[in-house]
């Protein structure tokens, strides 16, 4: 079983910047993508970046291209979100899960499994 866990929130002024962890354990040698997802306050879960475990392969949500880049330390089996020109409207819940098939970049929650308990990320104006 693979347990996904999120660090690194916090509140910040907008304009700032964040880096977000997610460590993953358990299983590690069924290594599958690992996906960014967040829940603002009466919004829906929403798709924001996900990593194939080589690294080799990225996708983004449009709201978050060229303000995000997620990536990965293989060796600590922690894949980050770093986040940079928070915006009031980057503030949510964020979560980290493992996508449920290998191959591809799956956008869609429903995709994914072993979610985190997620991190709180406050944006300040």
């Amino acid at each position: 079983q693979v347990q996904l866990e999120e660090s690194g929130g916090g509140l910040v002024q907008a304009g700032g910047s964040l880096r977000l962890s997610c460590a993953v354990s358990g299983r590690t040698f069924s290594l599958y993508p690992i996906g960014w997802f967040r829940q603002a306050p009466g919004k829906e879960r929403e798709f924001v970046a996900a990593i194939s475990w080589s690294g080799a392969s990225t996708r983004y949500a449009d709201s978050v291209k060229g303000q995000f880049t997620i990536s990965g330390d293989y060796a600590k089996n922690t894949v980050y979100l770093q986040m940079n020109s928070l915006k009031p409207e980057d503030t949510a819940v964020y979560y980290c899960a493992a996508q449920r098939e290998r191959y591809g970049l799956s956008a869609y929650g429903l995709d994914y499994k072993n979610w985190g308990q997620g991190t709180q990320v406050t944006v300040s104006s």
